[in-house]
């Protein structure tokens, strides 16, 4: 996505050739991120709501006018913007096609306006009006002479009728076709423009609204000992969208290094026989535009890629960008390493955790242009391999110009291209990564476990400024997560936590298998480190075991494509329960009106009274399919271990309805 690098002082007005004329204020435009110099997101279909303050001194009328095209069209296309109450404006326009656009504000004192308010004043008192049916007989004139033909025969016909006077001159004055012609064909002088032309990026739907699934292919065999292929995970396929999801993200396919490969638990030592971590990239077989040798071949990825596609998934890449010590790079490319005074590459640290098998990329190195041009070569290489969807890892420790420039130049031939941000890190580190260009992130939705934590921080993301640029995708878990929540939650808990992860957010996703059958195991107390975690070997799932979630996750899936409500986040809201184990909320899209409520606590039934709208409701739980007829704003939920979550369509009913409660 291409974003503004230049520092913008604020906003300006511009005023061409008015001098000190332009009476207009234009002012609190929004929505807006960082004074114009990043773009809000939407996708294509939406409308993008876009309010501002237009006054001007005195009592003329203001008119104001909404701007917007897209960034290779030469011209404005405008759409009306209407007063909602002190000097507040309002007015929207939709995207229909990917990639950027810009929109801005122009406002002037609209003369005709004016007079024809003081005409209706005037005739109202039962004044003599004839000069001022003169001046705006001339107002009218001066418009025609400017406007296409056809308006311009009726304008001179109504500047005729003004000059008649009498009380036909005071219909025609005040008639609402001349009022449309004016408005359409006046003259804007000294017209104000806001200043700088605001950006919007837009993507397609997948964007706002995707379920994705992770899985190691180096464990799609299912037999014992042996390494899975990229054709094995074309045979899990119809597993993964049995479930539903419309992403299968795969850790890195390419080649692994072996100096100091780590072994089984992050052992710092590995044995005969461990396989090492996907994210140390690189060996004699090649680097970053390869494919592990034990896993296949580039042709074998694109036949995966097409086979996703006829499953209704779409593969998501994970970009990497760091390398093992046997990456080609690291010989052809020394400059590109950090150097030690002892004449090794600095390895990868985040102390007191050391990871031998990885090479950072120096971003300050005198070489940086050469390294930001073969990362973005090697991106496009994927994009040519049929991947639009990527996963980047830790964008956070990579230069923020970087992201920039690389995000850029994929997004100026490829628009549909998605970038999720994986960036546990500080809130505005996150938050720059997503005005930089990527179209999802990563969040800390994993760490925030009670009502209390989910309510504060669905609300930043949905309600703040965050929601223009920041789209979160909400996972429970990951490789490198398992919470202790989920450690010792049971089989409640990895209901509850997917269900809100699946309908707090548009987009969300699991590592599985681990996900649907429970993995609860950590390394160690103390630790969110899986035991026998993949990252270091090859695991052995059983993909048909009787009590696993995948039924469940299916559902919530299923529920989440037939409503869309649950497809965006801007309407959700939370409300108040009397139970502080419970959480309600709702989302809401037209009719639709989706409540769900939830139990977090594992262990215990947790029952309360729900606080949602007035009057009488038909609700239907989505999950059970049992259908309960509530009357008046509070209305009691009662919610056990074994079933932890209700997902309500709720249908108000009317009062015809209503008198049939009994029969």
């Amino acid at each position: 996505m291409p974003s503004t690098t230049n520092a913008v002082a604020g906003p300006t007005l511009t005023e061409p050739a008015t001098g000190g004329r332009a009476r207009v204020a234009v002012e609190r435009v929004v929505p807006i991120v960082d004074c114009g110099r990043f773009p809000i997101k939407r996708v294509v279909g939406d409308l993008v709501a876009v309010e501002c303050d237009a006054f001007c001194d005195g009592h003329d009328v203001v008119a104001c006018r909404l701007r917007y095209r897209a960034d290779d069209e030469p011209e404005w296309r405008e759409a009306p913007m209407e007063p909602i109450g002190n000097d507040r404006w309002s007015g929207h326009f939709k995207v229909t096609r990917l990639g950027g656009h810009r929109y801005t504000v122009q406002a002037w004192v609209d003369h005709f306006a004016t007079w024809a308010r003081d005409l209706a004043k005037r005739v109202e008192a039962g004044q003599d009006v004839a000069v001022e049916l003169e001046v705006g007989a001339r107002l009218v004139a001066a418009t025609a002479e400017t406007a296409p033909e056809r308006p311009r025969i009726r304008l001179d016909s109504f500047a005729g009728e003004l000059r008649g006077r009498g009380a036909r001159a005071v219909d025609a004055a005040l008639s609402p076709e001349l009022a449309a012609l004016m408005a359409k064909w006046g003259e804007r002088h000294f017209a104000v423009t806001y200043e700088p032309e605001l950006p919007v990026w837009v993507d397609r739907e997948r964007a706002r609204f995707s379920a994705w699934y992770e899985l190691f292919p180096r464990s799609a065999s299912g037999e014992p000992g042996r390494h899975g292929t990229l054709r094995d995970v074309a045979a899990r396929l119809r597993y993964v969208s049995h479930m539903g999801f419309d992403v299968l993200y795969l850790p890195p396919i390419h080649p692994i290094g072996r100096t100091f490969r780590k072994g089984r638990n992050n052992a710092r030592e590995a044995t005969p026989g461990d396989v090492g971590s996907p994210w140390a990239i690189g060996g004699p077989e090649g680097g970053h535009d390869a494919v592990h040798p034990e896993l296949g071949t580039i042709e074998d990825f694109r036949h995966l890629v097409g086979k996703a596609r006829e499953h209704g998934l779409e593969i998501a890449m994970d970009l990497a960008f760091q390398c093992s010590p046997d990456h080609p790079y690291v010989k052809e490319h020394p400059e590109w390493f950090r150097q030690r005074p002892d004449g090794t590459i600095q390895y990868a640290e985040n102390p007191p955790k050391k990871y031998q098998d990885i090479y950072p990329f120096d971003f300050e190195s005198p070489d940086w242009r050469g390294l930001w041009d073969e990362l973005t070569r090697v991106t496009l290489f994927w994009v040519d391999q049929g991947v639009r969807v990527f996963r980047v890892d830790n964008p956070h420790t990579k230069a923020f110009p970087f992201w920039a420039h690389l995000i850029g130049e994929v997004h100026r031939a490829h628009p549909d291209v998605i970038f999720l941000a994986e960036a546990f890190t500080r809130p505005k580190v996150m938050y720059r990564l997503a005005k930089l260009g990527f179209t999802q992130s990563y969040t800390y939705f994993a760490w925030r476990q009670t009502p209390a934590e989910l309510i504060a921080y669905c609300e930043e993301l949905t309600q703040g400024e965050p929601r223009e640029y920041f789209r979160p995708n909400f996972w429970p878990n990951t490789p490198d997560i398992l919470t202790e929540q989920l450690q010792l939650g049971g089989k409640a808990m990895f209901q509850a936590r997917v269900a809100l992860a699946a309908t707090l957010s548009a987009s969300y996703g699991i590592y599985g298998p681990a996900y649907e059958l429970c993995e609860a195991r950590p390394r160690e107390p103390g630790s969110e480190e899986y035991l026998d975690s993949e990252k270091y070997e090859i695991r052995r799932w059983d993909w048909d075991a009787p009590d696993s979630l995948r039924d469940f996750i299916a559902r919530l899936n299923r529920i989440r494509r037939e409503h869309p409500a649950l497809q965006r986040n801007d309407t959700l809201r939370f409300h108040p329960v009397d139970n502080d184990c419970l959480l309600a909320y709702s989302k809401s899209y037209g009719d639709d009106v989706i409540l769900c409520v939830v139990n977090t606590d594992p262990h215990h039934a947790q029952a309360g009274w729900v606080q949602f709208g007035t009057g009488s409701f038909q609700v239907h739980n989505l999950l059970s399919d049992a259908r309960y007829l509530w009357h008046g704003p509070r209305n009691y939920v009662e919610l056990s271990p074994a079933a932890p979550v209700r997902i309500f369509e709720v249908h108000q009913r009317t009062r015809h309805e209503a008198q049939f409660d009994y029969y």
